[in-house]
């Protein structure tokens, strides 16, 4: 699959499957992440691969947005290092960005759990708290968000997307 191809059938997979994925795509897909670039080759976001199904269980408490993680049969957790690079939000995105095509690519679903919110501080802590506690993550990460991994129970239907001329302008906006 090249890569045009899987943004274009890259969907959100909020129901998967009760089937585990191989180790070695879930390496593939940690592969995606960690060769994705970053501002000034600064190693300002980490990932965290988690397959321990009690663990798993308790991220999915870290929003009541994630019942699907639940369902997954892996997560991986992005982490960022503002002490490293003002980039952090952007590398980490990157990555992530990075990791879901991959993941298209081999045929495996994600579901995409933000934790950190920049709107509200106080709601960002608490749910970065329980990230943090739950995989002993040092006070000085910042976490991004967590991806839900596994195979799909049915596939999404296409999204309706605004017309390009709504988003893409040239030479200048409008």
């Amino acid at each position: 699959m090249d890569v045009l191809k899987a943004i274009q059938t890259r969907r959100e997979i909020t129901s998967f499957k009760n089937t585990p994925v191989p180790n070695d795509i879930l390496e593939s897909i940690l592969d995606a992440g960690y060769l994705a670039p970053t501002g000034n080759n600064l190693p300002s976001r980490e990932l965290i691969l988690v397959t321990n199904r009690e663990k798993i269980d308790t991220l999915e408490k870290t929003t009541p947005y994630m019942k699907w993680l639940n369902e997954a049969s892996a997560a991986v957790v992005i982490t960022g290092r503002p002490d490293v690079s003002k980039y952090w939000i952007q590398d980490g995105s990157i990555s992530s960005s990075f990791m879901w095509l991959r993941a298209t690519e081999l045929e495996v679903g994600v579901g995409f759990g933000a934790v950190y919110n920049f709107e509200d501080e106080k709601e960002s802590f608490k749910r970065e708290q329980w990230v943090r506690s739950s995989l002993n993550i040092p006070e000085d990460r910042r976490i991004l968000a967590i991806f839900g991994i596994g195979y799909p129970e049915n596939k999404p239907k296409d999204k309706k997307l605004p017309s390009r001329e709504e988003i893409i302008y040239y030479e200048s906006f409008k």
